[in-house]
């Protein structure tokens, strides 16, 4: 019998699928990229914003992060959605299950929640 309980193992599949994202998506295939993957899949279990879970100052600081070393990946979020919502829709995206209430993000009565301010 598997002693790890299945919340457990929900957030360590959400961690690995976070790290295979980011992986596929770095510009460097390299030790200190490949920690940094890691490094943010992490602080995406956070219950903050991501900026907020990694230290940053502000989310523009993240997102300079993510222009230099996940630079298709910022290419593909082209409306500027949350990093975290992101991450996790382009996960759903991935396993080719529909997360959204709407067809297109204009439409969505969640809008803000995916692309507002996101003050500390």
């Amino acid at each position: 019998m598997n002693a790890r309980l299945e919340p457990a193992n929900r957030v360590d599949d959400e961690f690995d699928d976070i790290v295979l994202l980011l992986l596929d998506h770095r510009a460097r295939a390299d030790a200190d990229s490949e920690l940094l993957c890691h490094t943010i899949a992490m602080a995406a279990l956070g219950d903050n914003h991501l900026w907020q879970d990694m230290g940053f100052a502000s989310r523009k600081e993240l997102s300079a992060l993510m222009r230099e070393h996940f630079p298709a990946l910022v290419a593909k979020n082209v409306d500027d959605m949350k990093w975290k919502k992101f991450f996790y829709r382009q996960l759903c995206e991935r396993a080719e299950v529909p997360i959204c209430k709407s067809p297109h993000c204009a439409a969505c009565c969640d809008h803000h929640l995916c692309f507002g301010a996101e003050d500390a």
